[in-house]
């Protein structure tokens, strides 16, 4: 159902409040270079530091930017399975598409304590949901068996896999690749998980590229693997760069010097220091754009 490039879009700020005209001009600027989806609200949109009202105005005003042109889903997971239903109940009201549901961070919750918080969202909600697993970010590790259950729920289609272990890659794909979608989540081991079976890949660096990102993806749908390497390979050094600091610092950086928005984050996150400023923009340059 979800497939392809999903750009996992920042959340834009002037003076620390919502800049909707340049959200809205984010997301014509995505789906005119091809992108298949856009999540609003995840990691890279700073969901943890918007209120709940800006949280759900932000789904709102992409829901309204993307016209239905491509599916939006909205980021609605929180520690706390009560609040997490809350968002999405509100989030499918505003017109969201789908979901994506991280897991929930820092109270650890066990195995079947995460199929229990999973299943009791999509119940609530019976929207199209992607699972999200980054324990680098959670300290929360939703494991290949554990996304087995869940992909015997209908609503559960997806996985974001951002482990970047394309062991982890296959196995969930050896146990439920015939049942939902298993989307990279690191942009640098995208094209490694295409070829084990991942079908697309939810894309910090498709903010800055949605072009390239969208044509790596479609030249590996169509087995034409030598043009997607060539294009993997020059996409690496943003794969890279765009993680110099934690996400989303850089990204937002590059949007600045792109002259697309503000490179404002919210505290605790703070712009991008100097020192890896010059380095960002030369990567930028060399893809070509700037």
């Amino acid at each position: 159902m979800f497939t392809g490039v999903i750009t996992a879009l920042v959340t834009p700020f002037k003076n620390d409040k919502l800049d909707e005209a340049a959200l809205r001009r984010l997301v014509d600027e995505q789906i005119a270079g091809g992108v298949d989806g856009l999540v609003p609200t995840g990691t890279t949109g700073e969901s943890p530091t918007l209120s709940n009202e800006e949280h759900l105005r932000v789904i709102e005003v992409v829901v309204e930017a993307a016209k239905k042109r491509v599916p939006v889903i909205a980021g609605t997971g929180s520690n706390s399975t009560r609040e997490a239903i809350e968002m999405s109940e509100a989030a499918k009201r505003v017109g969201a598409d789908g979901l994506l549901l991280v897991t929930p961070y820092y109270n650890r919750p066990g195995q079947d304590h995460l199929y229990r918080h999973f299943k009791a969202i999509v119940e609530a909600t019976r929207l199209p949901s992607i699972l999200y697993n980054v324990p680098s970010r959670t300290a929360c590790d939703l494991l290949p068996e554990t996304i087995a259950r869940l992909a015997e729920l209908p609503e559960v289609v997806g996985v974001k896999e951002a482990t970047g272990s394309v062991l982890r890659a296959s196995q969930i794909v050896a146990r439920v690749g015939d049942r939902l979608a298993l989307l990279s989540g690191d942009d640098a081991t995208a094209l490694p998980l295409y070829a084990l079976g991942g079908r697309g890949v939810i894309s910090v660096v498709s903010n800055v590229a949605p072009a390239l990102m969208s044509a790596m993806w479609d030249a590996a749908a169509a087995g034409k693997w030598a043009e997607a390497r060539e294009l993997h390979y020059k996409l690496l050094p943003l794969g890279e760069g765009l993680f110099v600091e934690t996400n989303p610092i850089p990204v937002k950086a590059a949007l600045a010097m792109m002259g697309r928005m503000t490179d404002e984050v919210r505290p605790p996150l703070y712009p991008l220091a100097q020192q890896h400023r010059d380095k960002l923009r030369a990567q930028l340059h060399d893809v070509g754009l700037l």
